[in-house]
């Protein structure tokens, strides 16, 4: 039974070890190749890969007790709403982390065969990547920030605050908006909104 257990985890269609290592190269061109290419950062790699293997590991363990479509789908939700009180994600990882527990569910759980599964997984990727390069146009980014020069914030004097926000933040911020004043310390929140290089 256990020599069994072993053959079909190196069995090439439908194997675990093939889905396994089409998941870790998915993900790996996913977090190293895309996000890290991007963004810089790689504060959240272990999540993104932890969140991957688990969904993977027990999407495929569920799959082998008749587990129904529906039910997967349901443990994908249940995952991917997951949120860590203690910091904030911004949207852009929880797409990422997103990302990351598709590929695993879909690895793990998917009947489509080998080269289909590579296919699907290939798809995601070129579609990920071709949304974070410049090819639909210019990547917005954004940041709040607190200001000082209250003084600025009146309409008439819009052009004049955009060029005071350039040159304190060095960025090409092309508009803006206020989210808040405090007139007792003369200061306000802004979100600036400017393109990336």
């Amino acid at each position: 039974m256990l020599l069994l257990d072993i053959s079909s985890f190196f069995e090439f269609e439908n194997g675990l070890a093939l889905r396994l290592l089409v998941d870790l190269i998915s993900l790996i061109i996913l977090i190293r190749g895309i996000y890290y290419k991007t963004y810089q950062r790689s504060d959240l790699y272990l999540t993104f890969v932890l969140f991957n293997i688990i969904i993977f590991f027990i999407s495929h363990i569920l799959n082998q007790v008749q587990m129904s479509t529906g039910a997967a789908f349901g443990l994908f939700a249940v995952f991917s709403m997951l949120r860590y009180r203690t910091e904030g994600i911004s949207a852009k990882d929880m797409t990422y982390l997103f990302l990351s527990i598709a590929l695993g569910l879909i690895t793990a759980v998917s009947k489509a065969a080998s080269f289909d599964l590579v296919l699907i997984c290939f798809i995601m990727l070129v579609i990920t990547y071709l949304m974070e390069s410049n090819w639909f146009g210019k990547r917005e980014s954004a940041k709040t920030i607190l200001y000082d020069s209250i003084q600025n914030i009146h309409s008439a004097k819009e052009k004049e605050l955009i060029d005071d926000l350039k040159n304190r933040t060095g960025l090409n911020i092309h508009r803006f908006e206020i989210t808040e004043i405090d007139f007792l310390k003369d200061s306000c929140r802004i979100t600036i909104f400017y393109y990336e290089n």
